[in-house]
Order: C-alpha cells, then structure tokens, then sequence
C-alpha cells in the first residue's frame, strides 16, 4: 500500500530501501556483533541526500517531514534497526532547533546536520530522570554571558558520535519543570566529556553513551528558545518525533516477517513445507496483519504532525505504542516459526527481536504513553 504517498516521496522510499538491501543488509550481523558505530554506511546515507528529508530546502535539507522522516527510517530499519536509529537519532536531536531555534541558530547547525556532515543527539535522560523527565538534576547556572552546565546525562543514542547535541538542564530547581531550559551544546566545548560506551541488548551498532559536564560553559546564544522553556520543547520534541520510533518498530516488525515467510516456503517437514500448514499460515495471517495495521497508524501520525496540526500528542504515542507492540510480538513470533534455528545467531530473526525490545523503551515507555494517551482522551471528554 503506498498511504497516498507524493511521486517524491516514493522515491526517497525506494531510494532508502535500496540503500539498505545493498549496504545496510550485508553488514548488519557484523556491525551488531563488533559493535562498532557504522560510520561507512551513514557516509553513503549521507552522499544519498537522505539526511535532510525532514529539514526546510532553506537551511539546507528537502522540505519534508515526519512522514519523509518514517518512511527512510522503515526501510533502513527492515535490514537493520541499530543502523537506522543512528540516523534517525540525528533527527531528534535537530528537531529542537527545529521548533524552537532562532534563524541563527538554524542557519549555523541544521545545514551540516542536513547534508549529513554532522550527526546530532538528544540529551534528556540521567540516572534519576527517565520517565520522569522532569526530575533533571543537571544544572545550568546563568554567568555572565554564559551558562556553565554541571551533571551527567545517560543512555545518549548518539552519543560521542554526534558534534551537535540538544541537552536539557535546570535552570532553577525551585520552579520544576518550569526551570528546564534547552541548550545547544557542541563536541570538544571545554568541560563536555562522553562516558564509557554501553553493551546493550540489541541495537549493537548504535553508540549508547554518558555525557558528562564539568563546569561546561555554554555561550547564552546557545539556548533554544528561552530560558524556562526546556520541559516544553522537550515534550514536543517527542510529539514530533514518536511516529520515528514507530516507523523502526514497523520497520523491524516488516524484516523480521519476510524473513519468516521466506524460511516457512524453504523449510521441509513431513514432506511439505511448513507454509502449507494452516498454524503455521495463521501465525503469518497475524503477523501480516498486525504490521499493516501498525504501518496505517504510523504514517496516520506523521501526516498529522506534518500537517502543522497543535495537538498531535495522542496520536504520536499512539503510533509509537502500537507499532512497538507489535514489534515485539511479530519477531518473537518469527522466532517461533524458524523453530530452534530463530534461536541460533546464525540466522537473522533473534536480532530482530533484540532490536525491537527498545523500541517498547526509549522516547518514553509504553507505560509512560499510555498514560499520555489516557490524559488526552480524558480531556477530550470534558471538552
């Protein structure tokens, strides 16, 4: 199904889908195994003019949007889910200066980020703040022209990888949420260091790393928006973003199911291949299913994003809940199909389930989007 998708669109489709069956796919085992930060394959990403889809022409991207955004993440997510969040994790690291940037701010960061000279990363969570983003303990205090940034962010996708973060610190503790404020941060800035890289489950080739700040001085003009307004661009950030998450999930849960259908035609038993049996075929109906279904929400979400809509809170958590659900249930599913050969490493499909898992995590868990969509609909209610 092509979701009324623009000729130009199509194209950066099919141009995605090409990159990852030619270089994404045929490293996808070797990177998740080294667990090495696939640097070659984002350069030729890069020199594809896929980096900027979601960025305006004006500050050097192509003028798309979340729905842009999706449907290259999809595609590089079927062949492999670590590779395409280190792209995709640019993006939400540049949608702060997205929304709430000034046009200096945007002529000086967005045109590297665009062209892919650059990655960016998105700095919220710490040891103590992870759904609850608004228990920050990083601190930013105001001196002279400055702020100087003390404090430890965790689990950054991107991190020391990236020379552009958006880093969320409290500017005033005593006012909450509302002493959050969004800054600007460059690598190699005096004081910004990375910790050490994390082993984790799945997503191998993406870099997980501590942000570290020292007495970190930051120049004023560094601060997206304005100072107090940190929460805020976060929490649209994720609206913006969300549908991303799920264009990976769907993405995954897409990979995980072509390789499952591809093995049931291959593999014998009693004589007929285990495509031929009905529980097998309704276990394939099901997945099938449930992955178009979460393809509709996506796509529903991101056009409702680009469409310059203000409340798009409820549908990107729904995008984002749904499709990571259902990722993880269609590769734990694909496992059960391969048999004891979805279990081995030597085959694609336990990747796809480790891949996934992060999914249900990060950009807020499934519990946390819960909770937002449940708000929502309540307040929809009282209208």
């Amino acid at each position: 199904m092509d979701y009324f998708l623009t000729e130009e669109q199509k194209m950066i489709r099919d141009l995605a889908r090409q990159i990852a069956d030619e270089k994404i796919r045929p490293v996808a085992a070797e990177y998740d195994e080294k667990e090495e930060f696939p640097w070659p394959v984002l350069k030729t990403i890069a020199e594809s003019d896929l980096c900027g889809v979601y960025i305006e022409e004006q500050y050097g991207g192509t003028g798309g949007g979340a729905t842009e955004l999706c449907l290259v993440t999809e595609e590089f997510s079927k062949a492999c889910g670590g590779i395409a969040v280190s792209y995709a994790a640019s993006a939400l690291g540049a949608y702060p200066i997205i929304l709430y940037g000034s046009d200096e701010q945007k002529k000086k960061y967005l045109p590297d980020i665009a062209s892919g000279k650059k990655l960016a990363a998105f700095a919220i969570t710490e040891a103590g703040a992870g759904s609850d983003a608004s228990a920050v303990s990083t601190t930013a205090k105001k001196e002279g022209d400055s702020y100087v940034l003390n404090g430890v962010k965790q689990w950054i996708t991107n991190g020391g990888e990236a020379e552009t973060y958006t880093v969320i610190a409290m500017t005033d503790k005593t006012k909450g949420s509302r002493g959050a404020t969004a800054f600007i941060v460059e690598k190699g800035t005096p004081g910004f260091e990375f910790g050490k890289k994390e082993k984790k489950l799945g997503i191998r080739a993406s870099a997980t790393r501590e942000l570290i700040f020292t007495n970190c001085k930051v120049p004023k003009e560094n601060v997206i928006g304005k100072e107090g307004l940190g929460f805020i661009v976060a929490m649209k950030t994720f609206d913006k973003s969300r549908p991303g998450i799920g264009a990976q999930a769907v993405g995954i849960a897409q990979g995980a199911l072509d390789h499952a259908i591809k093995y049931a035609k291959e593999r014998v038993q009693f004589g007929k291949p285990v495509s031929s049996f009905q529980g097998i075929q309704f276990m394939l109906a099901d997945m099938g299913t449930q992955t178009e279904a979460a393809r509709a929400l996506v796509y529903s979400a991101a056009k409702l994003v680009d469409s310059g809509a203000k409340d798009v809170s409820k549908m990107s958590a729904m995008a984002k809940l749904f499709a990571s659900d259902v990722a993880m249930k269609v590769t734990t599913d694909a496992i059960q199909v391969f048999g004891g050969y979805g279990y081995m490493r030597d085959y694609p499909v336990e990747k796809y389930m480790r891949d996934a898992k992060i999914t249900q995590i990060y950009e807020g868990t499934n519990q946390i989007q819960r909770s937002v969509i449940a708000s929502e609909l309540i307040k929809e209610t009282l209208k």
